[in-house]
């Protein structure tokens, strides 16, 4: 696998992470509503958490999507009708997914130039021991921020793109900065290409709750663990067993909203932002939202960034949907 890192050295980027994980962590717990954002769960910690959290039975998202992908693997190359693609797929994971929609269009007698695009070099290398070499596959992976992945690949390949954003990522962003995250995307592909995106659908909300509440206990681990992060690269002194975590829906939002909650009055000190923090009992930290989604909303966001919907593809119990938008110039 050829590697672009668009990223900066090593060195410099962790002290980057460094001071914005700082920068952020003080910011966000000297709001009057304390927030973290979510995009710090996925440490080394977090990461292996989460994969545990999708293989878990109260979790349908993971095992859903895996279902539609297998069930449309041979539709997708058929419904495009070309010989040769680019599949660009933005934050690939372990490139499970991935991998189901490439072998579909290999099989289907395409040529394929996989473009993987991932802020992590160590998720791209492990990416690449899940695609076996074949003589129709080309894999290109790019270290960087998706969009600045997206430019670098325009100048390279004139071919018609597949953009893969699987998983439900695009409900961790609220309506406006959906629009403006594919309204990116639609500007930096080729004319005639694609999008194929994974929303998690409204449902009977005890679905919803049953599914971010686990009754493992994983996502309670999964959202405490950011104060174990805090604590161990900030010196921080958070006591887990002070908080709770709590995820519900909210029917107004259409989202479900991740809490950790100061069961008591405490006052917390960082040694790193040397501050110290004062939490009032029953004090929530907002975490996550994760955006649920309607076909008419769907419709609308596609509709709001200039695609035009080709096909929606669901799971049997219509909890998901994977849904093909192209970049038609009229």
């Amino acid at each position: 696998m050829k590697i672009t890192n668009l990223s900066l050295s090593i060195k410099t980027e962790k002290l980057i992470e460094k001071n914005s994980f700082s920068f952020d962590i003080d910011q966000g717990l000297s709001l009057q509503h304390k927030a973290i954002s979510s995009k710090y769960f996925y440490d080394d910690i977090g990461s292996k958490l989460f994969q545990k959290i999708t293989m878990h039975t109260d979790y349908y998202p993971t095992r859903t999507e895996t279902e539609i992908l297998h069930s449309i693997k041979d539709k997708l190359p058929k419904l495009i009708k070309l010989d040769e693609i680019d599949i660009i797929e933005l934050g690939p994971g372990d490139g499970t997914k991935g991998k189901i929609i490439i072998d579909g269009f290999i099989q289907n007698n395409y040529k394929v130039n996989y473009y993987p695009i991932d802020i992590s070099k160590k998720a791209l290398q492990l990416l690449s021991k899940n695609l076996p070499p074949n003589k129709n596959l080309f894999v290109h992976g790019i270290i960087g921020e998706y969009l600045d992945g997206l430019k670098l690949i325009k100048k390279e390949s004139k071919n018609k793109q597949l953009v893969l954003f699987l998983g439900s990522s695009i409900g961790n962003f609220n309506t406006k900065q959906s629009q403006e995250f594919l309204t990116d995307i639609y500007k930096n592909i080729n004319n005639n290409s694609y999008i194929f995106t994974g929303f998690d659908l409204k449902k009977n909300i005890s679905i919803l709750n049953k599914a971010y509440n686990d009754s493992s206990n994983l996502t309670k681990k999964f959202n405490l663990n950011l104060l174990t992060r805090i604590n161990s690269n900030l010196k921080g002194e958070f006591k887990l067993k002070n908080f709770i975590h709590y995820g519900s829906y909210n029917p107004v939002l259409g989202a479900m909203e991740s809490y950790l909650i100061s069961m008591i009055k405490q006052s917390v000190y960082i040694k790193e932002l040397n501050k110290r923090f004062e939490f009032e009992v029953f004090e929530p930290i907002h975490l996550e939202y994760s955006f649920k989604y309607s076909e008419d909303n769907i419709s609308d966001l596609a509709k709001s960034s200039n695609f035009k919907i080709i096909k929606n593809y669901t799971d049997k119990k219509k909890y998901f949907i994977d849904s093909v938008w192209k970049k038609s110039i009229d």
